[in-house]
């Protein structure tokens, strides 16, 4: 089976329109319905073929007023992706799921707002267990997904706070589903990891609807197993690795998250939690 991008994958098309007044320039997007059993991540969908970050594309339609929760914007091709240290993320046109959602957890308060993170990061788990149940799958903190030890997906989300409340996310994800070749070792995709081209509208539902099941754990009474589940799948957890601290190699075990979202690293017996600044994984 040859590999599809995700505009080829879709047959759900609803109509075209020219927006000039939001990307500042004439692009034409297609919205598009999919069949994800979600009630409300997903249901309003708009592709733009090519743009540079999903996660500016939507902020700036959530700016309008009346924006859906759940909105997303994907593309096949996204030339200028952000993660975290603003680092970029390279991904093949049409072999790869690049795309942003915005959510509206004004529910949260503002020292809880990692809660975000761990909810979407459990999705992705979910999502990549169901589909490579054969394979070793880790939450390496603060926001990316590994598969045998190699980066498989990373996500960047960007709050806006109002009120020591978070009032809207967008939530910007890039998957490696199909791609075969990567300019650094430590990536990797579905397909390499076992050897299958995947349909990508399968997988892009199956996703959203995972993501939206974890988001829904945020509500009252939900929180506390979210983290001791995300605990349990963090990358590294209980074993005795090297991290850079203060540019120095210092051996650590992680042990968990803080609740605002710090990694608890035991070092020389000695507990320390650290945003994610303060520490990297040495490899």
């Amino acid at each position: 089976m040859a590999s599809q991008s995700f505009s080829e994958l879709t047959p759900f098309l609803f109509f075209a329109i020219k927006l000039s007044s939001i990307f500042n320039k004439i692009t034409t997007i297609y919205l598009y319905k999919i069949p994800a059993n979600t009630l409300f991540i997903g249901q309003h969908l708009v592709f733009v073929p090519e743009c540079h970050s999903t996660n500016l594309e939507l902020q700036r339609l959530m700016q309008q007023k009346g924006s859906a929760e759940g909105l997303i914007v994907i593309t096949d091709n996204q030339t200028a992706g952000r993660g975290q240290r603003g680092n970029t993320w390279e991904s093949e046109p049409g072999k790869n799921l690049t795309f942003s959602v915005g959510l509206k957890p004004n529910f949260i308060s503002l020292h809880q707002q990692f809660y975000l993170s761990m909810a979407v990061s459990l999705g992705l788990y979910d999502c990549l267990l169901h589909f490579l149940p054969n394979e070793t799958i880790k939450i390496k903190w603060p926001n990316d997904i590994m598969v045998n030890d190699k980066k498989v997906c990373g996500m960047l989300i960007e709050n806006q706070i109002v009120n020591q409340r978070i009032d809207r996310s967008v939530v910007g994800i890039g998957l490696n589903v199909n791609q075969r070749f990567f300019p650094l070792p430590q990536a990797t995709s579905m397909n390499l990891e076992c050897e299958k081209v995947f349909d990508l509208n399968t997988v892009f539902s199956m996703l959203l609807e995972k993501i939206e099941a974890r988001y829904l754990c945020l509500k009252p009474g939900g929180l506390q197993k979210l983290k001791q589940t995300y605990e349990q799948n963090l990358y590294w957890r209980e074993e005795l690795h090297e991290f850079i601290i203060d540019e120095q190699t210092q051996q650590g075990i992680v042990k968990g998250v803080s609740e605002e979202g710090k990694l608890c690293v035991l070092i020389k017996g000695e507990l320390k939690s650290f945003v994610f600044k303060e520490i990297r994984y040495a490899y």
